[in-house]
């Protein structure tokens, strides 16, 4: 039988050492990491792919639908909720959870959880590998520019309008943010704040701030200041060490 990647997901440390000891005894369930804030949920569950994550809903930085919702689709694995709130239950299995656990939890109602995660196919196998356009089509005036998203620096967001800055242009979009950001390849373009995408390779150098957020230098000579929820997403995406 193939081993079961987990992750687990909550801010309470004592939740989260619980959970590890209770998976512990599934001799085919394998904990690849160990995250005690949204932030650092996503980037796990970017670099793991793990087959299920045990998601807290209520966490300091963003909710456990928070850190469905920043992943694509296809890279989401399957969820199993573990909250100490009840009221939760109906919109965790519109996200399509396989269970929903209060806290604390039972060895038999975690034991119950495994086995509806063991027999099910990946959670993406039906979902056909992604082909990310090469190219976005914007409005300006009477016609409509198609930009190769390689000359995109990065993208700001004003209300339900994004800016997509290449080099010293900027055209305006009529897009949210998280709507345009699923249209991107994630292996090249980087949410780093609610308001902020980056391509990946026009990034520079980074200096971190004493206020727990980096701040980019572009090529464009452009400085961007992060988000600090996005702080592990960006360490991880860009190599860095974890206290750097």
């Amino acid at each position: 039988m193939s081993r079961l990647r987990a992750v687990i997901a909550d801010d309470e440390p004592l939740a989260r050492a619980r959970l590890l000891r209770l998976l512990s005894q599934f001799e085919d369930v394998e904990v690849v990491a160990d995250c005690a804030s949204g932030g650092e949920a996503i980037a796990a569950l970017q670099l793991q792919r793990p087959d299920v994550v045990f998601l807290d809903i209520q966490m300091p930085d963003l909710d456990g639908f928070d850190v469905l919702e920043s992943l694509p689709k296809p890279e989401r694995p399957h969820v199993v909720f573990v909250t100490a709130h009840s009221e939760h239950a109906v919109r965790a299995f519109g996200a399509r959870a396989v269970d929903y656990l209060l806290k604390p939890v039972s060895a038999e109602r975690l034991r119950q959880a495994v086995e509806r995660v063991r027999p099910l196919p990946p959670a993406d196998a039906s979902v056909p590998v992604r082909d990310y356009p090469a190219r976005i089509a914007v409005p300006v005036g009477l016609r409509i520019q198609l930009v190769p998203t390689d000359e995109i620096d990065y993208i700001s967001a004003h209300a339900n309008y994004a800016e997509l800055h290449l080099g010293t242009r900027a055209l305006v979009l009529r897009e949210t943010m998280a709507h345009l950001e699923s249209r991107l390849d994630p292996r090249r373009f980087l949410r780093v704040h609610r308001s902020r995408i980056v391509r990946l390779d026009a990034i520079v150098d980074v200096e971190s701030q004493s206020s727990g957020q980096f701040l980019l230098r572009l090529k464009c000579g452009t400085r961007l200041a992060t988000g600090r929820s996005y702080h592990p997403r960006i360490r991880t995406a860009l190599g860095l060490e974890a206290g750097g």
